[in-house]
């Protein structure tokens, strides 16, 4: 499941619905992405918030083949992905990722397969304001690293990702 917001959200909602999706889950990871509160580029200076767009429709579609791709690789039972879109102050919530499975490995590589892909595969773009005016950020080199480490895992899976 996957869902973009405009305006600010908490998460504990969603960790609730979850637990009634999946009851018989024997573990659940929930990761929170907040805004940073300092530029990234000297994480000297203070920002006030991201300006994040995306692609309607396109954003969808791509984050839902990235959930179906982490449900097919892993033995889970329930994801939800919520991402923020538009002005996100700094130490809102950006994004929060879900997910359910039998054992907690599954469910911890799942939930990180899932924001790997997210950060190198969603038309997502933001930009940073703040004291030093506003600027685009980048695809880091770490995050393409991250998600080529997955491809590289198992490129015999069929999953869309894998083959990238």
């Amino acid at each position: 499941m996957f869902e973009i917001v405009d305006s600010p959200f908490e998460p504990d909602p969603y960790y609730q619905q979850a637990r009634a999706a999946a009851p018989h889950a024997g573990a659940l990871v929930m990761f929170t992405g907040l805004v940073r509160d300092l530029y990234q580029a000297d994480q000297g200076e203070q920002i006030t918030h991201l300006e994040l767009e995306h692609y309607p429709g396109m954003t969808e579609s791509i984050c839902e083949s990235i959930i179906a791709d982490a449900m097919q690789r892993f033995e889970i039972s329930y994801v939800q992905v919520v991402h923020r879109v538009g002005k996100i102050l700094a130490n809102e919530h950006i994004v929060l990722v879900l997910v359910a499975a039998s054992h907690r490995r599954a469910a911890f590589d799942a939930a990180q397969y899932i924001m790997d892909f997210l950060k190198t595969d969603a038309p997502f773009w933001k930009k940073e304001v703040g004291a030093r005016g506003a600027h685009w950020l980048g695809l880091k080199r770490k995050d393409q690293q991250a998600a080529e480490r997955w491809r590289a895992l198992s490129t015999n899976s069929g999953s869309s990702h894998d083959k990238q």
